[in-house]
């Protein structure tokens, strides 16, 4: 292999996956444009809520005097925060729509400003209940955001979200106790006890966001590994196409082995239409595919059934192989099978009125071939190469000067063993293109 053929690979490994990426991150796009919603819907519920308890007075009013805590102040920034939450909705389902990608500073922004929103709700509220409020359920927002940061599937945003969390929750917590009078029971604690427990719950938050970012790392790399296999399959599926039967399509999925380029030990097999070309003249195309479709529908069952595929159609006929991608051990043993099934299925039709009278000839030759993907990058084809293809060819050719319908070769009658005593040798045959002569045999 050349060097430009190795950094085509190369590239084409790249770019593969890249697309595998790019598949990931319009997943990841989606679940947070979802996120974003749900974020806005509960906001402006909670404003809701807000606003009509401040206009009815829900509140009790001793209460109020005692702890006055700035509504309007708070309204806003709900408001505000739900307004951010249906702008990023907005320009992630543009980015969607568009195919547009998303800066990665621009995630980082939107994980800083939903991280702050439990920041602002603390430090509202400590104007009324001062110490207090580092206590309230607003703290346990902050362990929310760094769960559904996650959501993201970027280890370094979920660190980055634990961590602002944990500097902006203890930097908050020291303004507030040096800001604010404690209350009574909380004079004998000197400072460091005062603040020990808001230092503690700050590493907690940090520990949540690695914790986080480990398990979303995981999770993503599934991602990853779910969607090259699933590219895997869609390869395989689109080199092999309706070629292979649905035992044989499933043990390619499952071997992975049938598309680098590799020397096999293969029977192949051509079958040729005979007068095809008289019988074309005479129709239209609309019979002659009519035709050969009705031949080839339990031609090529027979063919998969028996653990062959199809690798080419050549119009009035097809070449099958027996024993690649992948082998039983009985490569010839398949290939003589699926023959004779084929004459005797076409007997069978022909008496019973369902296709035209139709004669066909078939020639099998065991051999190694190369075997692999063929073609250039926008278009590869899997082939079996080699002499052992040019001389079944040849062999099936041979029906015509012997006046029959299913021939072998020699080494299909070795392969065979005591199954082949039926053959009848033809002798030794010049073959064109081979200095050696070729026994032939013939099978009923």
């Amino acid at each position: 292999m050349t060097n430009e053929e190795r950094s085509t690979i190369s590239n084409m490994a790249i770019v593969e996956q890249e697309n595998i990426t790019k598949n990931v991150e319009y997943e990841i796009l989606k679940v947070e444009k979802l996120r974003s919603l749900i974020f806005a819907i509960v906001l402006g519920s909670f404003a809701i809520i807000i606003i009509i308890a401040s206009n009815l007075n829900i509140a009790d009013a001793s209460f109020s005097d005692k702890f006055p805590i700035p509504r309007n102040v708070l309204e806003s920034v709900v408001i505000g925060f739900a307004l951010f939450e249906l702008l990023i909705w907005y320009i992630l389902k543009h980015c969607l729509n568009t195919g547009k990608s998303v800066p990665a500073i621009c995630h980082y922004i939107v994980a800083l400003v939903e991280i702050s929103l439990p920041t602002m709700l603390i430090l509202i509220f400590s104007h009324g209940l001062h110490v207090y409020a580092l206590f309230l359920p607003a703290v346990f927002m902050y362990f929310l955001i760094i769960a559904l940061s996650g959501l993201r599937l970027n280890f370094f945003i979920c660190i980055f979200t634990g961590a602002v969390a944990a500097i902006e929750y203890v930097s908050l917590a020291l303004y507030i106790i040096n800001s604010t009078e404690f209350p009574v029971e909380f004079h004998e604690m000197g400072p460091t006890y005062k603040i020990l427990a808001h230092l503690i719950k700050g590493l907690m938050l940090l520990a949540a966001g690695i914790i986080t970012g480990i398990i979303t790392n995981k999770l993503k790399n599934g991602f990853l590994k779910s969607f090259q296999s699933i590219n895997e399959k869609n390869h395989i599926m689109s080199m092999f196409g309706q070629h292979v039967s649905p035992a044989v399509m499933e043990k390619l999925l499952l071997q992975k082995n049938s598309t680098e380029g590799e020397v096999q030990n293969v029977c192949v097999m051509f079958l040729d239409i005979r007068n095809f070309t008289t019988f074309s003249e005479n129709r239209t195309p609309q019979e002659v595919v009519a035709y050969l479709n009705s031949l080839f529908d339990f031609m090529i069952n027979i063919v998969n059934c028996n653990h062959g595929i199809i690798n080419k159609f050549l119009g009035d006929g097809f070449m099958a192989v027996f024993g690649a991608p992948f082998s039983d051990g009985f490569d010839s043993h398949n290939a003589v099978k699926a023959s004779k099934e084929i004459l005797q299925k076409l007997k069978e039709e022909i008496e019973a009125g369902t296709i035209l009278p139709t004669t066909v000839g078939i020639g099998l030759h065991t051999g190694n071939a190369v075997t692999g993907n063929i073609g250039s990058i926008q278009r590869k084809e899997y082939t079996i190469i080699g002499d052992v293809v040019n001389l079944a060819s040849r062999i099936e050719s041979l029906n015509k000067e012997f006046n029959s319908q299913f021939l072998i070769s020699n080494t299909v009658k070795e392969a065979l063993g005591d199954a082949g005593n039926d053959a009848v040798s033809l002798g030794k045959v010049i073959v064109k293109g081979r200095a050696e002569p070729v026994e032939i045999f013939k099978l009923a």
